[in-house]
Parts: C-alpha cells; structure tokens; sequence
C-alpha cells in the first residue's frame, strides 16, 4: 500500500528538496559544508545544488520526472569519475570548490538516483474509475 506513494513524481520532489536544502545550507558556515569544511562548497558550487534541485522539483509539473533523475543521475556518476580521474577538470579553473569527499558523495548520488532513475517504477498512468 505504501509503494504507492513512491513513484517518480514523488522522488522528483523529495531529491529536488535535498538538493535546494543542501544548496542553501552551503551558504552558512558550518563544519560539514563550506569552504573550510569535510564538503569543500563555494557559491557556485551552492548554486550548483540549487540548480539541480529546482529542476528535479519542477520535472513533475512537465510530465518527466523519470526522465530528470535519469538524466541528473548519469550527470552525477560523469561528475564522479571525473572526480576520481581527474579532479582538477571539476573546478573549472578555481570557479567550482570540490574535494576527494564530494567525489564519494557524487558517487553515491548517482548511485542512488540511477537505482531511484532506473529500478523503481516510472510514471504511473492516471486512470479514472469505471463505474
């Protein structure tokens, strides 16, 4: 009864929370994120999260919220490789802040939305009652 609530619209918007949540808390200094934190954020890199998460939130209002986390999902197991490969291809030139620890959080990102992305049900079709 309860995998009812779980679709991807509902995941969209869940994930899209987390991400504008963690964006915004990138702005206050605190022990976790910020630029001397174990999450090395900077503004662009807050902006990233936001940014992120505004489009999950706003994939169910356009119909593609399966689709989005897909999409977001392969983009954040790209930002892990890279991460792991190449680190110094991430911040682009100094403009975005990222350490060895947001490329494991990049990689269990992406693994948790390709599992959300790929394994759970997509969109469910809306039916109406017959009578």
């Amino acid at each position: 009864m309860i995998d009812r609530h779980w679709n991807a619209g509902y995941l969209a918007t869940v994930f899209g929370a987390i991400f504008v949540a963690i964006g915004v808390l990138g702005f206050i200094p605190n022990p976790i994120l910020s630029d001397n934190g174990y999450f090395l954020v900077n503004t662009a890199h807050n902006l990233g999260h936001m940014l992120v998460g505004a489009i999950l939130l706003a994939s169910p209002y356009f119909g593609a919220p399966a689709m989005t986390i897909r999409v977001i999902a392969i983009f954040y197991a790209a930002l892990a490789i890279l991460g792991f490969i190449a680190p110094e291809s991430l911040t682009m030139g100094g403009l975005v802040a990222v350490n060895y620890a947001d490329n494991w959080l990049h990689a269990a990102l992406a693994a948790a939305l390709l599992f959300v992305g790929f394994v759970k049900p997509a969109e469910r079709p809306v039916t109406t009652a017959h009578m």
